[in-house]
């Protein structure tokens, strides 16, 4: 069987990357004041952080369905036999689901993984699946392996700015007003379902201290049982300045030294909610 392992710019792989790679990749829509851009295809990582930068009105969409069965057919019609289909978790949009129910149009042929995973969490169970198919799995296995690690991953972000939180409805005017004015930041975290509060702690500084100390606790409770080279160690965010992305990089390098850490910016999808100068750690259970 040739296995075709297909995802969306929601995992932060670009087009151009997962040509290199071998992974097919579907840019996602990003609509900036009511024009549609194609993530990473015509719209870069920074177009979008100029945009935020300008209070312009941006949101993310679903690609349009027939784009989307499009992609498959295509893939199948190259000399693929089947298809793992791997998109941002069910719990973040609906995509997913309904990716699920027109996958059962292609007799098995098409396996639509819902990991509850985004960004850069996402990014490393796209690459387990070029793994499983190094090591003879079918797409059904595949599907089974990367849900059945699901929830062994976590992210952690903090915001400067709770504008588009607010815009988003997930933080409300009040809120955001009385945090802003006490210079309150807001830790976020990612574990599986959705985006939700963490911790709330005075200024920049004390919220990077937070991540750090949440990375830590990660990695002696949660993720105690796996041997170093089953971790990925990731820095992320959505940085303005090389130098202040860079510092943090070092910081997390410095508290993990035994373990390789690098640094992929946060999906278009994760962005237009938490704006710029963003910054994230995460940890992934991967396969061996």
């Amino acid at each position: 069987m040739k296995t075709a392992i297909m995802t969306d710019t929601n995992s932060g792989i670009t087009v151009k990357e997962g040509n290199e790679n071998g992974i097919f990749v579907l840019p996602m829509p990003v609509i900036v004041d009511g024009q549609e851009f194609l993530e990473g295809e015509t719209i870069t990582n920074e177009d979008l952080y100029d945009a935020l930068i300008n209070d312009k009105d941006v949101m993310t969409a679903q690609p349009l369905l027939k784009d989307l069965l499009e992609f498959w057919d295509n893939i199948l019609e190259d000399g693929y036999d089947e298809i793992v289909y791997i998109p941002m978790s069910s719990g973040l949009s609906g995509s997913c689901h309904t990716a699920a129910q027109f996958a059962e149009e292609y007799d098995g042929k098409v396996q639509v993984v819902d990991n509850h995973r985004i960004s850069v969490t996402l990014r490393d169970s796209v690459y387990d699946a070029k793994k499983l198919v190094a090591k003879g799995k079918n797409a059904k296995e595949i599907k089974e392996a990367l849900e059945a690690n699901a929830f062994n991953s976590s992210i952690y972000i903090t915001v400067q700015s709770l504008k588009y939180l607010k815009k988003s409805g997930r933080v409300t005017p009040t809120a955001a007003l009385i945090a802003t004015a006490i210079n309150i930041k807001p830790v976020l975290t990612i574990q599986g379902e959705k985006l939700d509060a963490y911790a709330k702690v005075r200024g920049m500084k004390a919220a990077y201290n937070k991540m750090i100390e949440a990375a830590k606790q990660d990695l002696t409770e949660r993720f105690a049982d796996y041997p170093k080279e089953r971790l990925s160690l990731c820095v992320s965010g959505t940085f303005t300045k090389t130098e202040e992305r860079d510092e943090w990089l070092n910081r997390v390098k410095e508290t993990f030294p035994d373990h390789e850490v690098y640094y992929a910016p946060l999906s278009c999808s994760i962005a237009c909610h938490v704006s710029v100068d963003t910054a994230g750690v995460s940890w992934t259970v991967i396969e061996e």
